[in-house]
C-alpha cells in the first residue's frame, strides 16, 4: 500500500475491480483527481465496472493506450484499515482479492446519484374486497415488519403485478410516499435506563467496558444468565464514545426478537444487514454506515464487510455456532474474521456463548482472550435437572421413538398446564424412504444424498442441493407400487407420533423449512412462547436463543445422533447442542428438567452433559485434540476437487498428492485423495484431500506454492478451505 493519499488528474492509479482478474489495473486519475480508497467506475472492455483506488499505477504500459477512470462515486472512500482487512483476509483464506472486494461492495446502485424515490409501506385500512393477489401484497409487507419497498421490489416479493399494489394505494391500504433514497438511521440513546442488572452482570459489564483499544473477551454464561443485557451495556459504552458497533447473530430467525430488545434499550431500531432485508434497505445501510449515520448494525456474518467509519465494538453472539462459517464462495469464519477486523481498527470483540467453541476456550486458557463468566441464571430461574433415559431398558415398539418414561413426564406437564419440548435434529418427516420390495433407497438425481420426505409439503427434498420432487407411489427402482416406506424419524413424523400419544394436546412443529419468511417464523415463536402450544417438536432452531417461559421439560429423542461419524468436532458439537437445548427448560420461576434418550449413557460426552462438568469436558477434549495435533493445537486445510467426470478429478487429486514437496517442507502431511463423504453434489463428482500441519507452520504459503504450477482443466474446480468446520 502507498503512502500517497491523493492522485492528480492524469496520474497513473492502480484500481482493484470486482472482476475475476489476477491483478490491479492501471488507469489515469479523472479530472478533479481522486483519493486513495475512492470507489470509482472504470471502463473494462465494452463495460463499466466498480473498483477501488488501491494505490499508484504500476506503469510499463503505453500511456497513450491507458484509459481514464470514468468517475468517482459519491460514497465515502474505503478506509486504510478496511483495505488492510481485505488484504489480510484474502491472504489467510487464499481468496483472490476481487472476490474479497465483492464481499465489501454488496450493495445495489452504489453508483446511482442521490435522488428521491417512491416507497411503499403498510397502511391502517382494509381493502374493499380481499383477493389472493392483494393478500400476497399485505403478507409481504407484514413479513418485513414495516420496512419500505420500491414498487418493483414489493411486486416481485408478493409475486403480483404492480397494478395490484397501485390498487391498494388508491384505497389507502398501502401508503406511497416520496423519500430520499438514503436517509440516516434514527439516533440511538445509550443514556436511556437499562434493565436492573444482577451483581454478576454488573461486574461483567465493568470487565467488558474497562480497557481502551483492541481486546477480545469470551463472555461465557449459562443459558438464561442474561448475556444479552451485558453486551448491550458494552454497546451503550461504545455509543457513548461516539463509535459504531456491530452485533452478529447466527440466524435471521433471531434478529426480530433481538431488534425489539435493542429498541427497548436505546429508543430506536438499529440498521439490519442480512438476506431478509430489501435491496433498497441494503443500499441505505451500506451508505449510512460509510457516512457514520448508522451507529449500530445487527446482522449476519457478511455485515463484517460493511464500510464502518469508526468501529469500536464487535459482538459475536452464540460464537460457537457453525453457521458463522461461510461454506461456499469465499470460505471464511466470521468469528475469526471479527477478531482480525477489530485488531486492525483497535476495536473490542465480545464472543458470547453458553457453550464456547474449543478454539475460543483454548485462547482464553492461553491468556490470548479475557474470560468473563456469568454463573447463575437471571432472576429466580434455576438450571434444569438433567437425566439420561437408558433406551436399552425401555420397552419401546420398533415404530416408536418416545420412550414410556418420556411419555409419562410429558403427560405430567400437560396436567400441570406446562409446556414440553421434544427435540430431534432432523428436518422433514423421515430421513430415508425405502422400498420394502427391493430395498432401494430414494436418492437425489444430482447428488449422492438420500432424499428426505417432507409430508407437510407432499414432496421429497435433497437437503444437500435443495432439489425437490413429488412423493412417488411407485418405486423408481423396481416399479412395485405401494411398498415405499419412511425409515427413521424427522420432526414431522415425531409430530404424528405425539398426536397419537397425546390426542388432546396442542402440538406445534418448529423447523426452519416450514416457514416462508423469518417474520412468519418470529410470529409463530412468539405465539408459542405466549402459550399457544402444549408440546413443541423442534430441530436445532429451538436451541438458538429463544425464550419459552412456560417450558419446563425438554426431551431429546436421539442424544447419540451427533456422536456418529468421523468429524473431529462431533463430540464438541453434541455437547454444545445438548447443553443449549436443555437450557430451554425452566427459564422462569418454575424449575425445568431435561431428559436425554440414549443407548450410550456411559459415553464420556453424555456423562459430561449430565454432570454439568463443562471444564472437565473441555480439558479432556483439548487433551485428545492436542495429542492428535488437530485444531486448535494444529492446523488443517481441506481441498475439494469437483468435476462432471470422476476419472479426471481423481487424476488431479493423485497428481497433487504425489507432488507435495512444499507441504513436506513445513512438516505437513497430505491425506487422500478420497471420495468426499457426499461424493456427488449437483451432478459434480467430489474428491477431497486433507492437509494437516503443526500449529506454527506457514500453511498458506506452502499451499499457494503447492497449487501454483497446477494446470487445472476447465471442467474441474479446486477450492481450498483453511480451518474446515465440516468434512462433507
Amino acid at each position: 500500500m502507498s503512502d500517497k493519499s491523493y492522485f492528480e488528474h492524469g496520474e497513473l492509479v492502480g484500481v482493484l475491480t470486482t472482476q475475476p482478474l489476477d491483478r490491479v489495473l492501471d488507469y489515469k486519475a479523472p479530472e478533479g483527481g481522486c483519493h486513495l480508497g475512492a470507489f470509482v467506475e472504470v471502463p473494462l472492455g465494452p463495460r463499466k465496472v466498480i473498483g477501488v483506488i488501491w494505490g499508484p499505477g504500476a506503469g510499463g504500459w503505453d500511456p497513450a493506450k491507458t484509459r481514464s477512470v470514468s468517475r468517482v462515486l459519491d460514497v465515502a472512500p474505503m478506509r486504510e484499515e478496511m483495505r488492510a482487512f481485505l488484504t489480510k483476509a484474502a491472504a489467510y483464506t487464499l481468496t483472490p482479492m476481487p472476490a474479497m472486494l465483492r464481499l465489501a461492495t454488496r450493495s445495489p446502485g452504489l453508483g446511482d446519484p442521490p435522488s428521491m424515490q417512491k416507497v411503499y409501506r403498510l397502511g391502517d385500512g382494509a381493502p374493499d374486497r380481499v383477493t389472493p393477489a392483494r393478500e400476497k401484497v399485505l403478507a409481504a409487507l407484514e413479513d418485513f415488519g414495516g420496512l419500505a419497498f420500491t414498487l418493483k421490489e414489493l411486486a416481485e416479493q408478493a409475486g403480483v403485478g404492480p397494478s395490484v399494489v397501485k390498487g391498494l394505494v388508491k384505497q389507502g391500504v398501502v401508503f406511497e410516499q416520496d423519500t430520499p433514497r438514503d436517509t440516516p438511521f434514527p439516533r440511538l440513546d445509550p443514556d436511556l435506563p437499562s434493565k436492573e442488572l444482577t451483581p454478576d452482570q454488573v461486574s461483567a459489564v465493568a470487565a467488558l467496558s474497562g480497557t481502551n483499544g483492541y481486546a477480545t473477551t469470551l463472555l461465557k454464561g449459562v443459558t438464561g444468565s442474561g448475556k444479552t443485557e451485558v453486551y448491550l451495556e458494552a454497546v451503550a459504552a461504545c455509543l457513548k464514545r461516539g463509535q459504531q458497533a456491530l452485533v452478529l447473530l447466527p440466524e435471521i430467525a433471531l434478529t426480530a426478537e433481538f431488534l425489539t430488545r435493542v429498541e427497548a434499550r436505546f429508543g430506536a431500531r438499529p440498521a439490519e444487514w442480512h438476506s431478509g432485508v430489501t435491496m433498497t434497505e441494503r443500499r441505505r445501510v451500506w451508505k449510512m454506515i460509510g457516512e457514520g449515520n448508522a451507529q449500530l448494525v445487527v446482522g449476519a456474518r457478511s455485515a463484517l464487510f460493511l464500510p464502518y467509519q469508526n468501529l469500536g465494538l464487535v459482538v459475536v453472539d452464540e460464537e460457537h455456532d457453525s453457521s458463522y462459517k461461510q461454506e461456499d464462495g469465499v470460505l471464511y469464519n466470521a468469528r475469526d474474521m471479527a477478531v482480525l477486523r477489530a485488531s486492525l481498527c483497535g476495536a473490542k470483540v465480545v464472543l458470547a456463548s453458553a457453550t464456547p467453541s474449543l478454539e475460543s476456550w483454548a485462547n482464553a486458557q492461553a491468556g490470548k482472550y479475557t474470560k468473563v463468566e456469568l454463573t447463575s441464571r437471571f432472576g429466580e430461574a434455576q438450571m434444569p435437572v438433567m437425566r439420561a433415559i437408558d433406551m436399552r431398558a425401555e420397552d419401546l415398539p420398533s415404530s416408536r421413538w418416545v420412550s414410556p418414561t418420556l411419555q409419562r413426564e410429558i403427560q405430567a406437564r400437560l396436567e400441570k398446564g406446562e409446556q414440553s419440548l421434544i427435540f430431534l435434529n432432523r428436518r422433514g418427516y423421515a430421513p430415508v424412504t425405502l422400498c420394502r420390495a427391493c430395498g432401494a433407497q430414494i436418492g437425489c438425481d444430482d447428488c449422492d444424498a438420500r432424499m428426505v420426505e417432507h409430508r407437510f409439503l407432499k414432496r421429497l427434498m435433497c437437503h444437500q442441493c435443495g432439489e425437490t420432487k413429488p412423493m412417488p407411489t411407485v418405486c423408481p427402482s423396481c416399479e412395485v407400487e405401494g411398498k415405499l416406506a419412511p425409515v427413521g424419524p424427522g420432526v414431522e413424523r415425531m409430530a404424528e407420533e405425539a398426536r397419537a400419544l397425546f390426542p388432546d394436546a396442542r402440538i406445534e412443529v418448529l423447523s426452519s423449512d416450514l416457514y416462508g419468511s423469518a417474520r412468519a417464523l418470529k410470529a409463530h415463536i412468539e405465539a408459542i412462547a405466549a402459550g399457544a402450544a402444549d408440546i413443541i417438536i423442534g430441530t436445532q432452531l429451538v436451541a438458538k436463543g429463544h425464550n419459552f417461559p412456560l417450558l419446563t421439560l425438554v426431551g431429546v429423542i436421539d442424544a447419540d445422533l451427533g456422536l456418529q461419524g468421523s468429524d473431529l468436532r462431533a463430540a464438541e458439537r453434541t455437547f454444545q447442542l445438548m447443553r443449549q437445548v436443555a437450557g430451554r427448560a425452566g427459564r422462569a420461576e418454575k424449575p425445568g428438567t431435561a431428559l436425554l434418550q440414549t443407548f450410550q449413557p456411559e459415553h464420556p460426552v453424555i456423562h459430561a452433559i449430565l454432570s454439568g462438568d463443562e471444564d472437565g469436558f473441555w480439558k479432556a477434549e483439548a487433551a485428545e485434540r492436542e495429542h492428535a495435533g488437530v485444531p486448535p493445537y494444529g492446523r488443517m486445510a481441506g481441498i475439494v476437487l469437483s468435476g462432471p467426470e470422476v476419472g479426471p478429478v481423481f487424476d488431479l487429486g493423485n497428481h497433487l498428492a504425489r507432488h507435495d514437496a512444499p507441504l513436506r517442507a513445513i512438516g505437513a502431511q497430505v491425506f487422500g485423495p478420497a471420495p468426499a463423504p457426499i461424493a456427488r453434489v449437483r451432478g459434480r463428482h467430489r474428491v477431497r484431500l486433507l492437509v494437516k500441519a503443526p500449529k506454527g507452520a506457514p500453511l498458506q504459503g506452502a499451499l499457494a506454492k503447492w497449487v501454483a504450477g497446477l494446470k487445472i482443466p476447465n471442467a474441474i474446480r479446486l477450492s481450498i478451505d483453511i480451518d474446515p468446520q465440516s468434512f462433507y
